[in-house]
Formats: C-alpha cells, sequence, structure tokens
C-alpha cells in the first residue's frame, strides 16, 4: 500500500484545497482518514476555512468566463485524456479505494471503471447537446431552443462511493460548460485528493483555467456554504435524506437547483416462477455487496408464501459460506463497515428488529479477533420480519436483509411501494406479465426498475436516481446532461415586418 500511495502522491499530510493546478494546505481542522480495513492512518489533510472556500469560489467563477467559451468537442477532448489517465492508475485509485473506504478490490476497481466509462460517455456527448427546433405561428420567423452551461456546480459526494459519483457529475458538467467544486466525504478524503492529482497533468497540458476543477476537504459546514452560495446555481447532493432535505431547503431558499441522490430502501420480489440459479446470487450481492453500504443495497426481499421456505433455506445456506475480511484479499467477498459509528447503527437496527419482533435466520455479530482489530466488522445477517416496522421502513448502512411473504402480486407491489425511499427495485420472474405490471404505471414506483436482475449495479448510460425521499435527482446517462445547463429558447424574424404573436394588433 506505501508503493500506491506514493504513486498517488498521498503521504501522511495532504492539500485537501484545489483550484486544479494550485494545491495547498487548508486553514481549517485536520481531517484524518482511519483505513477500516485494519484501523491504521492513512493520511490526513487540512480542511478548509472560510478564506480557502473563497479563494476556490472566487477563482472557479474566473475559470467560468473562459470555460464556457471552449467548443463542447474541445472540452470533450480533455475529459478524454482524463479517462486515459484514470486507466493508467486504475489499479493504485482501486487499490486505495478499497483500503480507505472498505470495499472489495474487485468493487473498487469497479468503481474507477466507472470514472472511465463516465468520461467515454462524456466525449460522446460533446458532439450531442442537441436542442430542438419549433415552427413558429409568425410568418418569416424561425424557433429553436439551445442549451447554456449554468456556472459553478457543487458536488458533495458519499463516502459509499467516493470517486465515482464525483465523476458521474463533473464529467458530464465539464463538456457542458460548467467549472467544479467538490466537497468530497470526510470519511474519504484521501480518494479525492488522488483524483485531483490524476488530472492534475491534463489539466495543465490542456491550458485549462485555474478553477475549472475545484476541491474543498472539510466537514459539514463545508457543504453548508456550498448549499447557501449564491454564486453556485446548481448543488449535486449525495447522501442520507436528512443531509438532503437540508441541502434542498438551503438551495431553494436562494431559488437554486438541487441534484439530490439520498437513501434507499431497495426490494427484490421473488415469484414463483423466478429462476433461482439466477434470483439467488443477485439476492446475495445485492445484500452484501460493499458491506450492505450501497445506496442500491437489497434490504428487503419478497417472496412468494409457496416458495419461502425454500427460498431462505437456500440463503442460509450461501451465508455461512461468505468469507469475510481484508477487502484487499480477493478471496473475501465481504470487507468492513466504513467506520465503528457505522457499527452501532448496524447493532441499533438488530436490537430495533429484534424488539419488533423480528426472527434472525442468520445472526447478527459483530466480530473479533486476528484480521478484526479495526472493530468495523460485521456479520452479514437476514432477519424475518413485517414491511411495517419503523425499522424495516428505515435505511441502515449496513448488510442486514429482511425477509417478507406474499401471496399475489399486488400485495407484493403495494409492499414494495410501501417505504418513503424509492430508489431501485427488481423483480425476478420468468411471467411476462408479471413483468409488465412490475414496469408498468401500477407497478414500481421506483427510479430504477429491473427485471431478472438484482437492485445493484446501475450502468451509466442510464439515467440514475430515485424518488420520493430518494430526492428525485438524476446522474450519468441519458439525458440527465440537462440538469448542468440552462434552457434558452430563440425567436428570429427574418421578415421585413413585425407580426406580434396570437395575431395582436398594435397600431400608431
Amino acid at each position: 500500500m506505501k508503493n500506491i500511495l506514493e504513486k498517488l502522491r498521498i503521504s501522511s499530510q495532504n492539500q485537501g484545497i484545489s483550484t486544479g493546478l494550485t494545491s495547498w494546505q487548508g486553514e481549517g481542522a485536520v481531517i484524518s482518514s482511519f483505513s477500516p480495513v485494519d484501523g491504521q492512518l492513512i493520511g490526513s489533510a487540512n480542511g478548509a476555512s472560510a478564506q480557502d472556500y473563497e479563494k476556490v469560489l472566487t477563482a472557479a467563477e474566473a475559470a467560468f468566463q473562459t470555460w464556457r467559451l471552449v467548443p463542447a468537442p474541445k472540452r470533450g477532448e480533455i475529459v478524454r485524456q482524463m479517462g486515459d489517465q484514470f486507466r493508467k492508475y486504475k489499479q493504485e485509485l482501486g487499490a486505495l479505494v478499497s483500503y480507505e473506504m472498505g470495499k472489495s478490490l474487485q468493487e473498487g476497481l469497479g468503481e474507477v471503471q466507472e470514472i472511465i466509462d463516465i468520461c467515454d460517455f462524456a466525449v460522446g456527448l460533446s458532439r450531442q447537446l442537441y436542442g430542438l427546433t419549433t415552427h413558429s405561428e409568425r410568418p418569416a420567423h424561425r424557433m429553436y431552443e439551445q442549451w447554456h452551461p449554468l456556472g459553478v456546480v457543487g458536488i458533495i459526494s458519499a463516502f459509499n462511493f467516493p470517486v465515482a459519483v464525483w465523476s458521474w457529475n463533473a464529467m458530464l458538467a465539464w463538456v457542458c460548460g460548467d467549472v467544479c467544486v467538490w466537497k468530497p466525504s470526510e470519511k474519504t478524503p484521501l480518494t479525492a485528493v488522488a483524483c485531483q492529482h490524476i488530472i492534475q497533468d491534463v489539466l495543465r497540458q490542456n491550458s485549462v483555467p485555474e478553477g475549472v476543477s475545484g476541491l474543498v476537504v472539510g466537514d459539514r459546514e463545508v457543504g453548508e456554504w456550498l448549499a447557501n452560495d449564491s454564486r453556485v446555481p446548481l448543488v449535486s447532493a449525495t447522501g442520507s435524506t436528512r443531509m438532503g432535505k437540508a441541502v434542498a431547503v438551503a438551495t431553494a431558499a436562494r431559488l437554486g437547483k438541487s441534484l439530490l441522490e439520498l437513501g434507499g430502501n431497495n426490494a427484490i420480489i421473488l415469484t414463483p416462477s423466478a429462476d433461482l440459479a439466477v434470483a439467488i446470487p443477485g439476492v446475495v450481492f445485492g445484500a452484501v455487496g460493499t458491506a450492505g453500504q450501497r445506496c442500491t443495497t437489497t434490504r428487503r426481499l419478497i417472496v412468494h408464501q409457496s416458495m419461502y421456505d425454500t427460498v431462505k433455506a437456500q440463503l442460509v445456506k450461501i451465508y455461512q459460506q461468505l468469507r469475510i475480511g481484508n477487502p484487499l484479499d480477493q478471496h473475501n467477498h465481504v470487507g468492513p463497515l466504513i467506520d465503528q459509528q457505522a457499527v452501532a447503527s448496524y447493532q441499533a437496527a438488530v436490537a430495533a428488529a429484534v424488539d419488533a419482533g423480528g426472527h434472525f435466520v442468520v445472526a447478527p455479530a459483530v466480530l473479533s479477533g486476528s484480521g478484526f482489530e479495526s472493530g468495523c466488522y460485521v456479520q452479514p445477517c437476514i432477519a424475518e420480519a413485517q414491511n411495517h416496522w419503523p425499522i424495516v421502513q428505515h435505511e441502515t448502512f449496513a448488510p442486514i436483509l429482511y425477509l417478507l411473504k406474499y401471496n399475489t402480486l399486488d400485495e407484493a407491489i403495494a409492499l414494495q411501494n410501501g417505504v418513503p425511499q424509492g430508489l431501485s427495485s427488481a423483480i425476478f420472474t420468468l411471467n411476462l406479465r408479471e413483468a409488465e405490471q412490475f414496469l408498468s404505471a401500477a407497478g414500481s414506483d421506483c427510479g430504477i426498475a429491473n427485471v431478472n436482475i438484482g437492485t445493484s449495479g446501475a450502468e451509466i448510460g442510464g439515467a440514475f436516481g430515485g424518488e420520493k425521499e430518494t430526492g428525485g435527482g438524476r446522474e450519468s446517462g441519458s439525458d440527465a446532461w440537462k440538469v448542468y445547463m440552462r434552457r434558452q429558447t430563440n425567436t428570429i424574424n427574418y421578415g421585413a415586418t413585425l407580426p406580434l404573436a396570437q395575431g395582436i394588433k398594435f397600431d400608431f
């Protein structure tokens, strides 16, 4: 790991404030990063003071005046070069993601691959920022609409995907002509510093203005500065529903925009026709991947009563085979939770489930002993539960799976929809009618609805996001780029007279 950190220019003291080409130690509180893998200090970064933040925002505002006029395909070419840099450092950055956050090495590498994929997507997008043309009701007039960049985009990212979600926003914002200021999670600051180092040579070689890529490491206060700053027309925030509501209120108060990617309480429905050889692996990966710390983690499994006991027995057998340990060891399936606070949340959820009457068919445990010295490793567990219990309605960022029974598909869909969150959902069925009902307007109310794949593993080509308390935002693919731009309607009169709209006569 020491060699990897050196390649990424990560040291014991890191420069957590950057305007892209220039980085420095902030004057705010020291943010230390301890690995949940072994509890060791990886490094520290000085957070932003109000003066540091002001310097980054001032640079971003100035950079936007130049960057917005760079042709979009040229901006795309710069993003393409960034993608090549991430290809070059994929192994090192993936390992750091795994070590700092705790997800498996394969998932860490996969997260860096998401950066590479979104770079590729953004390059193509840079030549496809289409507007529309429409016919005018007035003779010798033409109407069309076009899209212009917004300005400074604030990005507040979460610890569970410490680099990918930043890239979903930044790469699209950059090809759209915006500049970015990134506030990473204080739990994973070093991966953010590494990303800034990786793209720095590309910024310099292409004479990108200072301020296009800003970084402000810090605690919640830095996020509040972004949310309340009228110079930041869009704040994209990923995290808890509580945090998202605060961002929404702050941005709305100044009539700014917010793009919110918040909590999920995702369910899979297993019907009698489901191919269990396909379904069970999807359930297990969805429930224990990233130790249950994905916003798309499978938290509820809704099983038809006719197959309930069979499914339960298969899951118990597989859970007994899960290998828990150092995520850098590719033989392990499950790594640690992010920190001791997350472990406490896991224990509180387990206690609440027991108090409600839940029966654990795979027992919970906090693991200790050799290899578990950080105190952040827990046993993925399964509880038989009821959908209306408060703890089942709540999103716990831990590998706890709740088993629920159903009789009819209408009942199953009602259970799926019967939570405050609306991110990801899935059904496993070989029945065409069941699949189509699940995808219909009377089916899943989530932003993502899958058939015969699990709730995790969204592709960058589709718009990612959810409804209800998930926030309603959309990132990544499809036409999600439009949130980073402002729409302008244009009317051109190429005639010799001035006919008024709606046939109005205004003679004088």
